[in-house]
C-alpha cells in the first residue's frame, strides 16, 4: 500500500544530499531493472527513448499522454527506485496538466519534468522549436502543483527558450517558473561551457538545477566532476540505453545476415540461462515452490 509513496520520498532524500543524482535514462521496463541492477539510485523515463521504443519514429510530439503514462507505469513496476518521468508539455494547456499529474501519480511515477513547448513538441536538441508564453507555462505549473495528490511528488520545469529567445530570457523564465512552484529547474541544451555556467550560477539558491547531459545533443559533454562543482542537483543521461541497445542489435543482425546464424555473436550475449537470472526467474520458481501445486 505504501510503496508508490516511498520512492517519493526516497527521491527526495536524494536530490537533498550533497553531490550530484545520476539519472541514466530508460526507455521500457527491461533498460529501467538494467539501470537499477547497474547500482543506479534512480531512473529517468525518457520521452525520445519511449517514442523510439514504442513507434520507431523521432521524438516530435506523435505520442499521446496515455501512451507516455502506461510505459512510465510498467517502468515503475519493474524497479524499487524512483522514476522520473518525461511528461512533454502535459498534453495540452492547463486543464490537461492537471490530468497528467493525476496519470502520473496515479501510475507510480516518482517526479515529472514539464516544458514549455508549444505542442506538438520537439526534442530539446533539435532544431524548429517553439515555446509558449511564459504566463501560460507558470500557469501550468501552478495546475501541476494544486493536482499533486502527495506532495513529495516532484515537480521539474523546463525551458526549452534559450535556443528560441536566448539564454537571459531561459534564465529569467526559469525564475518565474520557480515562483509559480516548480521543485526543481531544468533549462534544456546549454550551447556552451559558458552558457552552462551562467545557468548554474545565476539560478544558483532559486531551486535544484538539472543538467541534460544528453548524448550527441547541442550541450557540451562537461565531465561529472564539472556538474557537481557547478552545483547541478541532478544530471540525466537521457538516450545512452538507447543508442547502446540499438549498436547492440545492428552489430548481432549484421552477423546474422552475413553467417546465417548468431553463433559468432554468442560469446558476447548473456547466456539464455544468465538472462533469465537476471530478469527474475528465480523469483518466481520461488513463488511458484510457495503457491502453486
Amino acid at each position: 500500500m505504501s510503496r508508490p509513496s516511498a520512492p517519493r520520498a526516497r527521491l527526495r532524500e536524494l536530490l537533498a544530499a550533497p553531490g550530484t543524482l545520476v539519472a541514466p535514462g530508460a526507455y521500457d521496463a527491461l533498460s529501467a531493472r538494467l539501470v537499477e541492477q547497474a547500482g543506479f539510485d534512480v531512473v529517468y523515463m525518457t520521452g525520445f527513448g519511449t517514442t523510439a521504443s514504442l513507434v520507431g519514429r523521432p521524438d516530435v510530439g506523435l505520442l499521446t499522454g496515455t501512451e507516455m503514462v502506461d510505459n512510465a507505469r510498467r517502468i515503475v513496476a519493474a524497479v524499487d527506485v524512483p522514476v522520473i518521468a518525461d511528461a512533454d508539455t502535459g498534453y495540452g494547456n492547463a486543464i490537461n496538466v492537471v490530468r497528467t499529474v493525476q496519470l502520473y501519480e496515479q501510475a507510480g511515477v516518482a517526479g515529472i519534468h514539464l516544458e514549455d513547448q508549444v505542442m506538438p513538441k520537439k526534442c530539446g536538441h533539435m532544431s524548429g522549436k517553439a515555446v509558449i508564453g511564459v504566463e501560460e507555462m507558470a500557469g501550468k505549473i501552478r495546475a501541476a502543483v494544486a493536482a499533486r495528490h502527495d506532495p513529495d511528488f516532484l515537480l521539474i520545469a523546463r525551458t526549452d527558450s534559450a535556443a528560441v529567445e536566448g539564454l537571459d530570457a531561459a534564465i529569467a523564465r526559469a525564475r518565474a517558473y520557480a515562483e509559480a512552484g516548480a521543485d526543481v529547474l531544468f533549462v534544456e541544451a546549454p550551447v556552451s561551457d559558458a552558457d552552462i555556467e551562467r545557468v548554474a550560477t545565476e539560478l544558483k539558491g532559486v531551486a535544484p538545477l538539472v543538467f541534460n547531459w544528453a548524448e550527441g545533443g547541442r550541450t557540451p559533454p562537461i565531465p561529472l566532476d564539472r556538474i557537481r562543482e557547478l552545483g547541478f542537483s541532478l544530471v540525466l543521461y537521457p538516450i545512452g540505453t538507447l543508442l547502446a541497445a540499438t549498436a547492440g542489435i545492428q552489430a548481432f543482425l549484421r552477423t546474422l545476415h552475413r553467417d546465417g546464424t548468431p553463433a559468432a555473436t554468442l560469446p558476447d550475449l548473456p547466456t539464455f540461462d544468465g538472462f533469465t537470472d537476471l530478469i527474475g526467474l528465480p523469483e518466481v520458481r520461488d513463488l511458484e515452490r510457495r503457491f502453486a501445486p
